[in-house]
This record gives C-alpha cells, sequence and structure tokens, in this order.
C-alpha cells in the first residue's frame, strides 16, 4: 500500500527537491521535535517569552529554597559549623581565594580539561557509534569489545593512564575522554539502528550515496538522541574530572576537595561542590542551546 506522503514527495522530487522531502518526511515519522510544528501556527513570540520567565522562575526556586535552609540551619547552630558552613563563609573563602589568584585559575584549568576531554571522546564516540549503528559487520566485529571496555569502572583506568603518561594532563584529558565516549557511542549506535527502514530505502530510492544518506537522512532522523548523548558525555566528563583530580592534581577544583579536607577547610569543599554544579549546569545549557540549532536546521 502506498504511503499517503507519496505523492508528495514525489511532487517535490520533480521539483529537483530531494533532500527537502526527506528531511520533511523523516520529521513526519516523528524523529525530530521541531517536526511536530510543521505546517502549525508559531507560537506568539510574547507568550512564549512569558512561558520562559516562568520557567525560569520555578527552576530558580527549590535552590533559593535550599539556600534559605540551609542559612536557618547554620544561623540556629542547629548542625556544627565544622559540619556545615555558614552560606557567607563559603562565599567569602571564593573571595579569598579570588584574591590570592587562585579560583579563577582552579575554574579554567578544570573547564579546559573538561572541555577538550569531552570533544575528543563525543568525536571518537560518534564515529564509532555510526559505524556499529550502521554496519552489520562493524556491530559484530566492534560492539562485544567496546561493551566490554565500557563496563571497566572509571578508576580502574587511572593506575594504566599514569603508567603510560604520567601525572600531567594527558593522562587527565585522556581519562575524561574515556567518560564522554561510552555515552555518545550507546546512544548513538542504538539510534542508529533503530531508524525506520523506509526512510533508508526512501533515501535510496532517491540516488542517495552512503554518505548523503547518512548526511541527510538517518543523523537528522537520531538528533534527539545524538544530543542525550552528548549530555550524558557531558555530565561523565565532569564526574570523570574530579575523578582524576581527586588522585593526581595539583590544580583544579578536584585538588581544592582534597586539598581542603585535608586543611579542614570545609567552607572550601562546599565552594568547590556549588562551583561544579555551576559549571555542569552551565555546560549543559550550552548543549541545550546546540539542541535547538540543529533541530532548526535539520529538524
Amino acid at each position: 500500500m502506498a504511503d499517503s506522503s507519496t505523492p508528495e514527495l514525489a511532487a517535490d522530487s520533480s521539483k529537483g527537491e530531494p533532500a527537502a522531502s526527506l528531511l520533511q518526511y523523516s520529521s513526519g515519522y516523528g524523529y525530530s521535535a521541531a517536526g511536530s510544528a510543521v505546517g502549525g501556527k508559531r507560537p506568539n513570540t510574547g507568550s512564549r517569552r512569558t512561558a520562559r520567565g516562568w520557567l525560569i522562575a520555578a527552576g530558580a526556586l527549590l535552590p533559593i529554597l535550599l539556600v534559605g535552609i540551609w542559612w536557618f540551619l547554620s544561623a540556629s547552630g542547629a548542625v556544627e559549623s565544622y559540619r556545615l558552613p555558614s552560606p557567607l563563609s563559603v562565599v567569602q573563602s571564593g573571595i579569598d581565594l579570588a584574591a590570592d589568584g587562585l579560583l579563577g585559575q582552579y575554574i579554567a584549568i578544570s573547564l579546559q580539561r573538561v572541555l577538550l576531554g569531552f570533544f575528543a571522546g563525543a568525536i571518537v564516540g560518534l564515529a564509532l557509534g555510526a559505524l556499529v549503528g550502521l554496519s552489520k559487520w562493524g556491530n559484530a566485529l566492534l560492539a562485544p569489545t567496546i561493551g566490554g571496555f565500557r563496563a571497566v569502572p572509571s578508576l580502574a583506568w587511572v593506575p594504566l593512564l599514569i603508567l603510560y603518561l604520567s601525572i600531567n594532563e594527558d593522562s587527565k584529558v585522556t581519562l575524561i575522554a574515556i567518560g564522554a565516549l561510552f555515552p555518545v557511542y550507546t546512544t548513538v549506535s542504538g539510534a542508529l539502528r533503530h531508524v525506520d527502514p523506509q526512510l533508508v530505502e526512501l533515501g535510496r530510492a532517491y540516488g542517495l550515496s552512503r554518505m548523503s544518506l547518512l548526511a541527510q537522512v538517518q543523523l537528522p532522523a537520531v538528533i534527539p538522541s545524538v544530543v542525550s548523548g552528548l549530555r550524558l558525555a557531558l555530565a561523565q566528563s565532569w564526574l570523570f574530572l574530579v575523578a582524576a583530580e581527586l588522585i593526581a592534581s595539583s590544580m583544579g577544583l578536584g585538588f581544592l576537595l582534597v586539598d581542603s579536607q585535608n586543611n579542614g577547610r570545609i567552607d572550601r569543599m562546599f565552594l568547590a561542590i556549588i562551583l561544579l554544579g555551576i559549571l555542569g549546569k552551565t555546560t549543559d545549557a550550552l548543549i541545550g542551546l546546540l539542541e535547538r540549532f540543529l533541530l532548526k536546521r535539520w529538524g
């Protein structure tokens, strides 16, 4: 039985627009969040800004509440100061570190390590995921071995990396790249294996080559999965950063955690944890902007 959208596709192909037709067809199949907006009315800009404002306010409500509870517990003496510093003392510790020129340095070096490792791991994960997801031979040869490496705990890599790369930036960035690789590989390979076969057959009917089929049909169909994999990889990158800096580092936020623990500076420990949370959320928001761009471009 012919699909109801076939006449539209035929009409588009007669105009020499196969790529646009395929992208619209894949969106109609529901692989892209932007597909639901095709042919529909665009929401009013003012209403979208109001909704976004409410979302921001709702998201800020719980952190403000938690800070209020924290302030009350520390000010009332319900929890001893050596267990729970006041918010003001944590802020003051950040000011002191910034005055010494250390805070910005620690933040910059940790952020640099995460971004380098994340991009390296994500690129390798995308390549391996595409190979395993699109090729039966790639799946048969690589999937079992990669699955075995994926099961190795993060800390198990540290002694080996120190042995081969010594205690320097290379070992830390490599550890972070390992952490970023597997979430991207898993989501991309799984999503590509489940792309609707009708989309693939349609692309081949238009005469698309293997690379054109990947770029114009298969990757646009799995954009939401790819972005989810990137977000998981970024979270893993921050986890592996702390693992690397806790064990062998003389700079960074992980080092600040260990150094503060050894010196009994619980205020600086809280500061490092809060900064890691803020940086992690900020970088995740950047991935969200990338998702919007990709959906606008290929959705």
